[in-house]
């Protein structure tokens, strides 16, 4: 599981240094990653876990509006990725583009889920400023849901 806040910033040639606790956490896969765009930021996945989205998502009827409009609008975007001898991975340019990374300061953010997402720094500031006022309402849904 991948936890905590890192300010990073993505070198000239795209490289981003993954945080030393994320490579601790990837170190029980091997280490082949999947990058792929959402609306807000781009979200990495160890490729065995990425794999258990395709699986999932491959088990739903072929037939399936969402399914093929899934495949489309958010599948098609993942690229496979690794991580150098020094612990940085080279985000492709269009995903780059597609996540809205075009400037050099990025947060990476653990969420404790078994996947990392890379926020523009000047996004991710905003989200949380607009979205903080909700954690009362969140924590009280999962303390419904046993949590």
């Amino acid at each position: 599981m991948f936890r905590g806040r890192y300010q990073h910033t993505i070198d000239p040639k795209g490289r981003l240094s993954v945080p030393a606790r994320f490579r601790d956490a990837l170190a029980q896969y091997d280490g082949a990653l999947v990058v792929v765009p959402n609306e807000h930021c781009l979200e990495v996945h160890p490729l065995e876990e990425w794999q258990r989205i395709e699986v999932r998502l491959r088990e739903q009827s072929f037939f399936s509006a969402e399914v093929q409009e899934l495949g489309r609008l958010y599948v098609s975007r993942a690229k496979d990725v690794t991580l150098d001898a020094a612990g940085r991975m080279l985000i492709p340019p269009d995903a780059r583009e597609q996540a809205g990374l075009s400037k050099k300061e990025v947060t990476l953010v653990g969420g404790g889920l078994p996947r990392f997402e890379v926020w523009d720094r000047g996004r991710f500031d905003e989200y949380e400023r607009t979205r903080q006022e909700r954690l009362p309402t969140l924590f009280e849904r999962l303390s419904s849901q046993g949590v």
